[in-house]
Parts: structure tokens; C-alpha cells; sequence
């Protein structure tokens, strides 16, 4: 077993920071159209010492992976206690950087956390299409019916009340090759 799969275990044995907070500043979703994996990170603000306004705490959930959960986990450690700014700076790569190097074809999970913690740290701006997502049931006709067909983005919806929130998607383009 090699050292990043030891790494990776261990992450998910352990996960840190899992789940919804209930008392978030900010929330962000990323989703990968390509593989599937949907994560979402909660991000709490505090004031520091210095009067700095720093991450006091982020959390995750995701449908994705071991290598996804294991990069969240790592990620919602480094960025406590950094602010908006020197979170915003850190790479896919930084925020897995505990793990060691991954291999190119979890990279992805990487930039899923990266896109979730973008996309929550980063203000929406007005008229920003590709910011602001309305998530919807999905349409779908199967065999010769339409209908409603929850998906996974609609299980993102949902807040632990049972109500609909509004939530911030960015989902990311199939690289052409």
C-alpha cells in the first residue's frame, strides 16, 4: 500500500469537519458534471487577535470519493484560521498538499474542493449568471413520460429542516481533448 493510500485511509477512517453547520456565514457547491461528485463547504467567520476577519471553521459533505472526502477533510484544517484572501490564494494542490502528490486522475477531487471553497469565500456578484444557479428537479422523459426526477443537486437543496435554501453552484466544463 503506498503512502498517499495510507494517507487517504486514514482521512476517511477519521474524517474531520464532516457535515452541515448549522450556524454557516457562507455556504459553496461545487459539482463535477463528468464524474458526479457534488461537495458542499460551510464556512463560519470569526475576528482574530489582530481584528483580521479569518475562517473560524469550514465543514463538508460530499458525494464523491474517498480521495473527495479525504482532500475536504485535510482542506476544512488548513484553512482555519486564514483569511478570505489567504484562503482564496491556496490551490487544488495546497489543499491536499497533507496527503502528498495525487495521481492525475484524482486531481479533480482536488479542484472539487478547491471550486466548493471558491465558491463559497468569493461574493456573488449581480448579474453573474454562472454564480447564481436556481436547482431545480431534474426533467426527464423515460419511456415516453416526462417527469420529475430528484438528482443529487436536489439532495444538496435541501436544509436539514426539510426547507429549500438557495445555494451557489459552479460546475466546472469537460476539458476537450
Amino acid at each position: 500500500m503506498s503512502d498517499l493510500q495510507k494517507r487517504i485511509e486514514g482521512a476517511i477512517a477519521s474524517p474531520k469537519n464532516l457535515g452541515e453547520m448549522a450556524d454557516a456565514d457562507s455556504v459553496g457547491t461545487m459539482g463535477s458534471a463528468d464524474c458526479g461528485d457534488m461537495l458542499r463547504m460551510w464556512v463560519k467567520f470569526k475576528e482574530d487577535a489582530s481584528g483580521r476577519k479569518v475562517i473560524d471553521r469550514a465543514t463538508f459533505q460530499t458525494f464523491g470519493c474517498q480521495t473527495a472526502i479525504a482532500v475536504a477533510s485535510v482542506a476544512t484544517e488548513l484553512v482555519a484560521g486564514k483569511t478570505v484572501e489567504e484562503a482564496l490564494e491556496m490551490s487544488g494542490e495546497d489543499l491536499s498538499a497533507p496527503l502528498g502528490p495525487l495521481p492525475p486522475m484524482k486531481i479533480h477531487c482536488a479542484q472539487l474542493v478547491e471550486g466548493a471553497l471558491r465558491s463559497a469565500l468569493m461574493p456573488q456578484k449581480d448579474g453573474e449568471e454562472t454564480a447564481s444557479v436556481e436547482l431545480n428537479a431534474t426533467t426527464s422523459a423515460v419511456g415516453g413520460q416526462a417527469g420529475v426526477v430528484p438528482g443529487l443537486i436536489d439532495q444538496f437543496r435541501a436544509d436539514s429542516s426539510g426547507g429549500e435554501k438557495k445555494v451557489r453552484l459552479i460546475l466546472k466544463k469537460p476539458i476537450q481533448g
